[in-house]
């Protein structure tokens, strides 16, 4: 079977949802419907057919993968359902609510033998994927040090309002859960090394928001709204120190209220023989830090670069690819394993997932407790 041959569903038809389908059809694979909040809403973003319900989606024998691009409260009960109906799945983070809700998800996805894949769609950057071949291949030498951030400013106003922001839909941490779970998994795969330990101190700084009385969509514009005062529970910051394996040591700062920061995710990997750092704001290029030697800076250039790293570039150096291009991809890698008729090693399953929900947790009660948490999967 052919990657061509396989159709897809898309679940949410909301900023992401729209960039998975148009990720889809890059690669080849026919999207035969979207499933929206409400169908009028679906049809009206004009990006594909519409299914009157999830249900009418996942009845239709001729869907192979369904996309999960829904507001997180619904991954849970929706991912349950299309493994039942014998659907492999691409869900965005985070898997579910709760880790032992994802931890169930991906016990379930393992003895079903679907593809199952969390949407961690920053490791297919290539100079993200050239940073993970190099350290692989003992270029740094022993890792001592992670440190770096992810920073954005689209919650920075009273007035900025989206459904992430509401406990009861996008859960009890929101920039960590939203934006940190992305960092801590981008710098576990790109180091190899996994979390054991860490000590989060979390903020929030803007006590009260403005919310509109009508729905919002992410990154839409809503001054014109009538709005109520709405008290926050959900952290606009916070300040993560982490111990891995191995004994390397990090730290992050996470933010959605960094002013003129759209989507500035960054990490540098000291080692004992070079570092090597990555920012998404430049992504096309990766800065490699030498001793004794002049440093380096790197420009995508697939003549240039691993093999790892070439298998995820399409355009000749010079012409820049982006995020978009993430998602094409990663979905590359989903969709050769769904042809296959196996899941693969090359992505992010639901155990990414589910390792980012226990992270969460740990970041939860580290907070409030003030003190390190050991991090039990």
């Amino acid at each position: 079977m052919e990657i061509s041959d396989l159709k897809a569903g898309v679940v949410g038809t909301g900023f992401i949802g729209v960039v998975h389908v148009d990720a889809l059809r890059r690669i080849g694979v026919e999207v035969t419907g979207v499933v929206g909040s409400t169908a009028e809403r679906a049809r009206a973003k004009s990006v594909a057919p519409v299914y009157e319900s999830y249900e009418a989606l996942l009845a239709d024998d001729s869907v192979d993968v369904v996309h999960l691009t829904t507001p997180n409260h619904l991954h849970y009960p929706q991912v349950k359902q299309a493994l039942e109906a014998g659907k492999h799945i691409v869900c965005e983070k985070p898997l579910a609510m709760t880790a032992e809700e994802s931890g169930e998800l991906l016990e379930l996805a393992e003895r079903s033998g679907l593809v199952h894949c969390t949407n961690f769609n920053i490791r297919f950057y290539p100079m993200i994927q050239e940073a993970h071949a190099r350290v692989r291949s003992g270029e740094v030498g022993d890792v001592w040090n992670v440190h770096g951030g992810y920073l954005q400013d689209w919650l920075h106003q009273p007035t900025d309002w989206n459904w992430r922001l509401e406990p009861d839909k996008g859960g009890g941490l929101r920039a960590v859960g939203d934006i940190g779970s992305h960092w801590m998994d981008l710098v576990q795969f790109v180091t190899g090394l996994e979390i054991e330990a860490l000590f989060a101190d979390m903020a929030t700084v803007i006590p009260v928001r403005q919310r509109p009385k009508g729905e919002v969509e992410t990154f839409a514009a809503a001054a014109d709204v009538e709005r109520e005062d709405a008290p926050m529970s959900t952290e606009d910051l916070a300040h993560i120190l982490l111990r891995f394996k191995g004994g390397a040591r990090g730290s992050c700062v996470i933010s959605q209220v960094s002013a003129g920061r759209k989507n500035s995710t960054r990490f540098e990997v000291d080692g004992s023989d070079a570092s090597l750092a990555w920012d998404g704001e430049a992504h096309e290029t990766l800065w490699l830090g030498r001793r004794d030697t002049p440093n380096e800076i790197l420009l995508r250039n697939p003549a240039l670069m691993s093999a790892q790293a070439r298998g995820v570039t399409s355009l000749p150096a010079g012409h820049a690819e982006g995020f978009a291009d993430t998602f094409k991809e990663l979905y590359r890698a989903v969709y050769r394993a769904v042809a296959a008729g196996e899941p693969g090693d090359d992505y992010p399953t639901f155990r990414a997932g589910h390792v980012e929900n226990v992270l969460a947790e740990a970041v939860a009660q580290s907070s409030r407790d003030e003190r390190w948490v050991e991090v039990t999967l």
